[in-house]
């Protein structure tokens, strides 16, 4: 309940959803998967790494790294994989370990053993393509990052709580779309059951202003 949307709650918009979709919804919420796929040490660098790529430092968080193990140990992948990076679950088992050697070059042990600033940036020269050596010498880095976080992304924002930071309704079946190519309706097009912006400033513009990128 914060930033563009702070007051809207979407699960308020339940009754409107039929049994199935209310049922897969509120289990994402209510039903955490256990980690089964990554081991101990793994999801302790990784749950940092994520936590830190969605800007998630205080509670409460969507619990990413979940959805992401769900989704390797069930082997649903997206279909397809890049020919410069071995299978997604190794990439992401080879991510881990890359970010531990980072921080054992920084003196750390582990990536979660280092300072804030040192893990950024660490998380900035990864999404750059500047790690080398050591496990990142065995696959595209650019590409790591890129499978990476499409998993990260897909699990984030398919969470009701990202919806409400976005002001996004959930879906509209059965209800529809009542406004949709109707922009001369008071409020142009916005349905009456979808968030209200708080403040009206561009993302993109604000942030380069503030030099924030």
């Amino acid at each position: 309940m914060h930033g563009r949307y702070p007051d809207y709650d979407v699960l308020e918009q339940q009754d409107s959803w039929d049994e199935v979709t209310r049922r897969m919804i509120l289990d994402r919420v209510e039903n955490v998967p256990p980690l089964r796929f990554f081991g101990v040490a793994e999801a302790e660098t990784l749950g940092v790494f994520v936590d830190l790529v969605m800007a998630q430092d205080s509670e409460p968080r969507i619990p990413v790294l979940a959805y992401v193990d769900e989704k390797l140990f069930d082997g649903a992948l997206d279909g397809y994989q890049f020919f410069d990076v071995p299978d997604d679950r190794e990439t992401w088992r080879r991510v881990a370990r890359g970010l531990d050697e980072e921080a054992q070059k920084l003196g750390a042990e582990r990536f979660p053993l280092l300072r804030v600033r040192d893990q950024l940036d660490v998380v900035h020269r990864f999404a750059n393509s500047e790690l080398h050596g050591g496990v990142w010498g065995t696959l595209s880095v650019a590409r790591a990052w890129s499978v990476v976080m499409r998993h990260v992304l897909q699990s984030f924002y398919s969470h009701p709580w990202a919806w409400n930071e976005i002001g996004f309704g959930g879906p509209a079946y059965p209800r529809g779309y009542s406004r949709f190519g109707s922009p001369h309706l008071q409020g142009a097009e916005r349905e009456t059951w979808e968030g209200k912006q708080a403040y009206d400033v561009d993302p993109v513009g604000d942030t380069e202003s503030r030099g924030l990128e």
